[in-house]
């Protein structure tokens, strides 16, 4: 008798959580939530010496954080701290670091400990792509890609996540893509690493949850083409419902869903309906939608990032 009172109690509290979250969220929706203050924390933002990950410092130096850039490339990501410090930091510091190396990871995950202090938002953007089609992709770019794309996410968290648990506080922030929420023609390799990146961000924050770690936040970002460069060449047939993003709008989005601690962010909203189809529509009538999106082009143009001469 008591366990039966006892499955009757579970399943009430259960209900009762169930429709406030719901309640919570639907509230939400129609007035935003507040922002939180992201002045002195400590950000460090990976893939910084450009594109987005420029971007995103400028944004975070006029939001008073300090800022700690890492890129393989010494003079662009030296040029970015420039440019943050006349956007306004006071605390700015860059760093060498070629994510795909384990090692070197750790090496300057230690460096950023003792000269700047603990990580509280972890933004990983770093990101390489080839275009090209799997069977044409040499397999030392395919291992790249996934080292960079995927596994430097895997050391980032491991060098900085134990910081954040031991003060229940912190932020963990996935650059993904719409190419890890769909499969799309020409980007095989890319695809994989975008969909991992994701699959290990959405665990991470199942597993922080799972262990009370309230303090500890998760974004997942997806956008479809952002115009940095790195898609130099692609194209859209439909820009009404899948634009190619500028970056400055993308960047906002971004700083918003993380000071709102949005879990999930998709550029453009047109994504959430796809993922939407995509969860019951026959396979033929997914194909068909693509087709008629013109997603199985839209890499048919790719030339990719131009290389400083």
């Amino acid at each position: 008798m008591s366990s039966n009172l006892e499955s009757v109690k579970d399943m009430l509290v259960f209900l009762g959580k169930s429709l406030f979250s719901i309640l919570e969220a639907l509230f939400f929706q129609l007035i935003p939530k507040p922002k939180k203050n992201v002045a002195g924390e400590i950000v460090l933002i990976t893939g910084a010496g450009s594109g987005l990950g420029r971007l995103l410092a400028l944004q975070f130096a006029r939001l008073g954080s300090v800022l700690v850039l890492w890129d393989v490339n010494k003079e662009a990501n030296e040029e970015t701290l420039q440019v943050a410090r006349e956007a306004g930091a006071t605390r700015v510091y860059a760093y060498t670091c070629d994510c795909s190396q384990r090692e070197e990871v750790y090496r300057v995950a230690d460096q950023v400990k003792k000269e700047v202090g603990d990580v509280s938002i972890l933004i990983n953007n770093a990101g390489i792509v080839t275009g090209k089609k799997f069977l044409d992709c040499p397999d030392d770019l395919m291992e790249k890609s996934l080292d960079v794309n995927f596994k430097a996410h895997l050391w980032t968290y491991k060098a900085f996540l134990p910081a954040m648990i031991a003060n229940n506080h912190g932020h963990l922030v996935c650059i993904s893509s719409s190419a890890g929420l769909v499969g799309v023609n020409g980007l095989a390799d890319y695809c994989a690493t975008k969909f991992a990146a994701l699959g290990f961000a959405e665990s991470m924050f199942v597993e922080t949850f799972a262990e009370k770690q309230a303090g500890i936040k998760t974004t997942i970002v997806c956008p479809f083409f952002i115009k940095t460069g790195m898609f130099e060449g692609c194209t859209t047939k439909c820009p009404t419902l899948l634009p190619i993003l500028d970056p400055e709008y993308a960047v906002r989005k971004i700083i918003e869903a993380i000071l709102q601690e949005k879990l999930y962010l998709y550029m453009p909203k047109f994504l959430y309906f796809i993922m939407f189809l995509k969860s019951f529509l026959p396979v033929e009538t997914g194909m068909l939608i693509a087709d008629y999106l013109g997603i199985f082009h839209v890499m048919d143009g790719f030339t990719g990032q131009k290389k400083k001469a």
